[in-house]
């Protein structure tokens, strides 16, 4: 099983200070590489992937629970703190924000010309490609992403964090990846997945309740399009709901063409072949759903796949009570990395003080 989880958190403007990010990147130096110590390179990505410790951990360094500035800076600034380690560590840090996000491939194969792994970079570049195109393709949630870090090991093990905007809400929503924990990518691969709302409607080809829509999906683009555009035509000017997510608006001809001229000759075998195929984006997808729809009667899954309110519930208990478990457990994974962490005494005071002020939202 996949550890998928997605936090939506308020846009917050301004950049964090220099002193403050030059803080976090010495902090979180001295406490990953304790981890890695401790535990190796897995557990290391595995807590940096896990969406509450990643944010338990960005409000230890310095940042408040609901800003959507922890995302990137936080994963800007362990990049920058382990970046010297890397060879040592064998764990690479790759992507960020922006431009940086779009330069994550050729950073992947730079590494691995560096370090002696190129014969793995581009199981490393698909996997990071998918997984973008999945959070920002496969789940139209009105989120685009603009921040994308990849984070992998010599052993094979890797990670994903990555944010999306949706400027409509003035929301970020961050997406979390672990590999130890995948079956199967298409498939409802959420396991723990946060947000302070939930969507009315939303596409989410990836759930369990899309699998239908998915194998229509991969039959609809070998057929032949003269016939598929003669069966549409009829139909596609039905009256959708005001409030359907799928409008007559959505759907392109002139998608589905260059769907067809990219995959009629050499058609994808399934649904994650399809979300690879370059040119098949967002509005690709949403036109080739409407005529699947349309045309083999099955419907995509329309719920927003989100599980928790926050991570450990509301104070109040709404909507969701509070994970005392979670709670207790994160607290204790942080007491005990600062009771070994190679800090000044002073400095390690200020932090313990700053743990039990961290889950108070």
């Amino acid at each position: 099983m996949i550890i998928r989880s997605i936090v939506d958190l308020p846009l917050h403007g301004g950049k964090c200070p220099p002193w403050l990010f030059e803080r976090m990147v010495r902090l979180s130096r001295a406490i990953l590489i304790l981890i890695y110590e401790e535990f190796g390179s897995k557990e290391l990505i595995k807590r940096l992937t896990d969406p509450f410790w990643f944010q338990a951990f960005g409000c230890l360094l310095g940042f408040d629970w609901h800003s959507s500035g922890l995302t990137t800076t936080v994963g800007g600034a362990v990049k920058e703190a382990l970046k010297p380690y890397f060879k040592d560590l064998g764990i690479y840090i790759c992507g960020g924000k922006g431009k940086r996000a779009l330069n994550t491939p050729q950073e992947i194969i730079n590494w691995g010309e560096k370090e002696g792994f190129s014969q793995e970079t581009f199981k490393f570049i698909t996997l990071s490609r998918l997984t973008a195109r999945i959070d920002n393709n496969a789940i139209q949630d009105g989120f685009q992403l603009y921040f994308h870090l990849f984070i992998f090991s010599k052993n094979g093990e890797w990670g994903v964090i990555q944010q999306g905007m949706d400027e409509k809400t003035s929301y970020a929503r961050r997406y979390q990846w672990y590999s130890e924990r995948i079956t199967n990518f298409c498939e409802n691969p959420h396991t723990g997945i946060v947000s302070p709302i939930k969507k009315k409607e939303v596409i989410n080809l990836v759930a369990k309740e899309s699998k239908k829509v998915q194998e229509s999906l991969v039959s609809l683009v070998k057929e032949n399009l003269n016939i598929v555009m003669k069966e549409l035509t009829p139909k596609v000017h039905i009256i959708f709901k005001k409030d359907h997510i799928l409008t007559p608006q959505d759907f392109s001809f002139k998608s589905l063409r260059k769907v067809w001229e990219k995959t009629y000759e050499n058609p994808p075998s399934n649904f994650q072949e399809l979300i690879l195929t370059e040119g098949v984006g967002a509005k690709t997808l949403r036109a080739l759903t409407l005529a699947s729809e349309l045309i083999y009667n099955v419907k995509a899954s329309r719920e927003d796949p989100i599980i928790y309110s926050y991570a450990h519930g509301g104070k109040d208990g709404y909507p969701y009570k509070l994970n005392r478990k979670l709670y207790d457990t994160t607290i204790q994974e942080l007491e005990e990395i600062l009771r070994k962490v190679k800090l000044g005494e002073s400095e390690k005071l200020a932090l313990f003080k700053r743990l039990p002020q961290i889950f108070k939202f």
